[in-house]
């Protein structure tokens, strides 16, 4: 994934620039960068590796040294940026956030044209740097980021800086979202609305659908009018965003909590505790305990001093390891009793399984296991969202192929989609018992879209439903 923030300012913009960047730091863990300009030093950039590390640590030097009144900054799970391009644009720095599916088939298309491309580690093209060449096929910043959205299959949104200001562009059907916030002597644009509070802005207004607006210190203009059309993505909510966040005016805790209530309402299994897997998972359970009337407690806590989110190694047996090592029971809240465990999502179910595991060997009695979403069952073709990189790592597409005896194809994924049909009350079932819960209850789809409080036609279910 990853998350990105921008400020231009009649002062110094560094210090907001910097810690808006910061705020983003639960959305990537590889890669950072911060870009800035002003009139008499023109641009200056630095990228770093912040897989071991925090965005604070690696970026303090550069916090102390840059200065400009106009900047760009982002988190990344993926590549470099921002980067720093020169066109017939002129000089330009540029960041994004989506999913492109055809990149090399754009590649193919530009690369006529006789532009290099320098490739990342795993051999792809930067997808951001791909971006870049598209606009500069076009005449001026408008038309070319317009192409950019119209040719790249998944979605885009990203920010520009300029000598003149920052061209902030939202994905057309506005699959990830961009805030603007205000303050006396300038404004920001943000991924995540709650980014600029302790920094002195107040909200001022969010993107639509794709729109393009160009922020300087004295406003922000709109260039293309917002479409009718959005489909922001449900995880937003589910998982990514972080609890004091909002999307489209619709607060992740509060949601959280919306989602929980209407698990309770549907359950009937009596535990002695209500917990959530920390920390996405807590809300939730919040929810579900306040509506059911069963405690809510905490049997284990996340480790987090010297555990940051960043470490995580990039092979998967090891992040398993690592997840579960952050995780310390307290016995006293654990042995002889009847637990309800709230997780955001079950992907390949290995960490919850092994949780289950070590908490039966911590004396728990029983482990009821209770999703906040339905069963992924497709991986997201939108964003870089799914949490695998294939979707036959997902346990309901391993299980479907078992008890299906092939590959399932589109129609039969969607049977087990019905959450009211057998074939999904086998899948459940079946999934209970390969991770050894007590009892396994996913939330519905429907629920989760009331949860939201926004019309469905406005959310990305992909992942859930398979309807585009």
């Amino acid at each position: 994934m990853g998350g990105f923030f921008a400020t231009a300012s009649k002062e110094d913009c560094v210090f907001d620039l910097f810690f808006g960047v910061d705020y983003h730091s639960h959305l990537g863990t590889r890669r950072a960068g911060l870009a800035v300009y002003d009139e008499k030093n023109g641009f200056e950039r630095a990228i770093h590796n912040i897989e071991n590390a925090p965005f604070r640590t690696k970026f303090t030097k550069e916090s102390n040294e840059m200065h400009g009144t106009l900047g760009i900054g982002c988190i990344s799970d993926f590549e470099a940026q921002p980067i720093l391009v020169r066109s017939h644009h002129g000089t330009f720095a540029i960041t994004t956030i989506g999913k492109i599916n055809n990149a090399n088939e754009i590649v193919d298309k530009i690369i006529k044209s006789n532009v290099h491309f320098f490739e990342m580690s795993n051999g792809d093209v930067n997808p951001t740097e791909l971006v870049a060449s598209i606009i500069n096929q076009k005449e001026n910043f408008i038309d070319g980021i317009r192409y950019a959205q119209e040719i790249i299959d998944g979605s885009l949104s990203m920010l520009i800086l300029t000598p003149k200001g920052i061209y902030c562009a939202r994905d057309k059907l506005g699959r990830t979202p961009i805030v603007i916030g205000k303050k006396e002597d300038g404004y920001c644009a943000s991924f995540e609305s709650f980014a600029y509070l302790n920094l002195g802005y107040a909200d001022c207004r969010e993107l639509g659908p794709g729109e393009i607006v160009v922020m300087t210190a004295d406003g922000v203009k709109t260039l293309v009018a917002p479409g009718k059309d959005m489909k922001i993505c449900t995880f937003l909510w589910v998982y990514y965003g972080y609890p004091s966040s909002s999307y489209e005016g619709i607060s992740v805790e509060k949601m959280r909590y919306n989602c929980g209530k209407l698990l309770a309402r549907r359950d009937n299994v009596k535990p002695d505790i209500v917990a959530g897997v920390p920390d996405s998972g807590t809300a939730h359970a919040i929810g579900y305990a306040n509506e059911s009337g069963f405690p809510f407690s905490r049997p284990f806590v996340k480790y987090t001093p010297t555990w940051p989110r960043s470490f995580m190694p990039t092979h998967q047996s090891k992040r398993n390891l690592i997840a579960k090592m952050k995780l310390i029971p307290i016995h006293d809240l654990i042995e002889g009793k009847s637990l309800l465990l709230i997780d955001d999502s079950i992907v390949r179910g290995t960490q919850l399984r092994e949780t289950t595991e070590f908490l039966y060997a911590s004396g728990a009695k029983e482990v009821h296991i209770r999703p906040a979403c339905p069963p992924l069952l497709f991986g997201c073709k939108y964003l870089n969202f799914s949490r695998t990189s294939s979707e036959m790592e997902l346990i309901t597409r391993r299980v479907i192929k078992k008890l299906e005896g092939k590959d399932p194809d589109d129609a039969t994924l969607k049977e087990y989609a019905d959450p009211d049909s057998d074939k999904y009350k086998t899948m459940v079932d079946e999934i209970g018992k390969e991770l050894h819960f007590t009892s396994l209850r996913y939330n519905r789809l429907d629920d989760l879209i009331e949860s939201v409080g926004i019309g469905e036609e406005k959310l990305c279910t992909y992942c859930w439903s398979g309807k585009e």
